[in-house]
């Protein structure tokens, strides 16, 4: 599975939970904590951590797209 990384900086509070989850895919800037995004793809054996930031972000700011380009937005409320 090719997991792509989408992020909306509009909803962005700046948390880091991503950068603590996969900081080989996310890091933060300095100016206001807001994510960037290092990879679009998961790396390969990354999946889980990927998917692991996407869950833990508190402000719902990471979506998944697999390879067949149906959506994952997380976990069910």
């Amino acid at each position: 599975m090719t997991l792509r990384i989408i992020v909306d900086l509009d909803r962005c509070c700046g948390s880091g939970m991503c950068a603590l989850s996969a900081p080989d895919v996310f890091d933060q800037r300095n100016t206001d904590g807001q994510v960037m995004l290092i990879e679009q793809f998961a790396p390969p054996g990354g999946e889980l951590s990927v998917i692991t930031a996407s869950e833990n972000c508190p402000c719902g700011a990471i979506s998944l797209e697999d390879s067949a380009k149906a959506e994952y937005g997380g976990p069910k409320e």
